[in-house]
C-alpha cells in the first residue's frame, strides 16, 4: 500500500501507545512523509515525530488547537511551508474530559467536547480541501467512536460529536467524488490506550471485554491498519463508508 511522495496529516498523536501515533508511524512505513499535531503533550508528538525520521521519512510535529480555526489556519500554512499540500488526512484529535448526565453536563463541557471532536475535523477539511481539489487526489478518515452509533450514558457531547464526524464524512465524501477525494470513517469500540482504557477500573474493563465478541480491546496498531487501508489506493473505490473496528461489541454477545 505505497504512499510514497504524499504527505499525511494525523491530528492527535501525542500519546505513547495512542491510535495517533500507531497511525502516523504505519503510514510512515507505507511511504508517506507525515505531519503530526497536538496541543497540551508537544514533547509527545515531537517523539513520534522523530520515530517518523528514523524510518527515512520526512515529519513535522506542529502544535494546534484544534478547537480554534485561526490556529488550524496557522497549522496548515506551517505544514504546507515545511512539506507541501496535505495529500491523507486523518482527523484523530478527541477528547472525552467528562462522563456525567445530560442533566449535569454544562454548557461549556459541551461546547468544548463538540468543538475538539467535530468542529477541529470540519476545520481540518476545510482547510485541506483546496489542494485536494487542485491536486485531483485527497483521502479522509475520520475517527469515530461506539458512542456515536449506539450512544452512551453520560457521553451526550462525545456521542453527539462522533456521530456528527460520520455525518460529515458522508457529506464530503458527495462533494468529493468528483476531484478523487474519498471519505471515510474508522468506527472504534474499546481500545488499549492511555487515554481512554487504562484508566478504567479492572471490574469496568471485564464488563466492557464482556460486551466484546473478541473478549478484548483493539490494539492501536490494529486500529492504524484500518485506517492505513482506508487512505490506500487498496480502497479507492471506498467512499462514506464506515470501517466497523467494534471487535464484535455491536454484536448479540452473550
Amino acid at each position: 500500500m505505497s504512499q510514497e511522495g504524499r504527505l499525511a496529516l494525523v491530528t492527535g498523536a501525542s500519546m505513547p501507545h495512542g491510535i495517533g501515533r500507531a497511525a502516523a508511524l504505519a503510514l510512515a512505513r507505507d511511504g508517506a512523509n507525515v505531519a503530526v499535531t497536538g496541543f497540551n503533550n508537544m514533547n509527545g508528538v515531537r517523539s513520534v515525530a522523530e520515530e517518523i525520521r528514523a524510518l527515512g521519512r520526512k515529519a513535522l510535529a506542529v502544535r494546534m488547537n484544534g478547537r480554534d480555526y485561526e490556529d488550524v489556519k496557522r497549522a496548515f500554512a506551517t505544514i504546507k511551508s515545511e512539506l507541501g499540500p496535505v495529500n491523507i488526512l486523518v482527523n484523530n484529535a478527541a477528547q472525552m474530559r467528562h462522563m456525567v448526565t445530560i442533566a449535569k453536563t454544562t454548557i461549556e463541557e459541551w461546547d468544548a467536547e463538540i468543538k475538539l471532536c467535530l468542529n477541529s475535523a470540519f476545520y481540518c477539511i476545510k482547510e485541506a480541501w483546496p489542494d485536494m481539489c487542485a491536486n485531483k487526489f485527497g483521502r479522509i478518515v475520520n475517527m469515530t467512536s461506539v458512542a456515536g452509533v449506539m450512544g452512551g450514558s453520560g457521553q451526550s457531547s462525545y456521542g453527539a460529536a462522533k456521530a456528527g464526524l460520520i455525518g460529515l464524512a458522508k457529506s464530503a465524501a458527495l462533494e468529493g467524488a468528483r476531484f478523487n477525494i474519498t471519505v471515510n470513517c474508522v468506527l472504534v469500540g474499546t481500545a488499549n490506550t492511555e487515554a481512554y482504557y487504562e484508566p478504567i477500573a479492572p471490574e469496568i474493563r471485564e464488563r466492557f471485554e464482556k460486551r466484546i465478541a473478541l473478549r478484548r480491546p483493539a490494539e492501536p496498531e490494529e486500529i492504524a491498519e484500518a485506517i492505513a487501508f482506508a487512505v490506500s489506493d487498496n480502497a479507492k473505490y471506498m467512499t462514506g463508508a464506515l470501517v466497523n473496528m467494534l471487535g464484535g461489541m455491536d454484536l448479540f454477545v452473550f
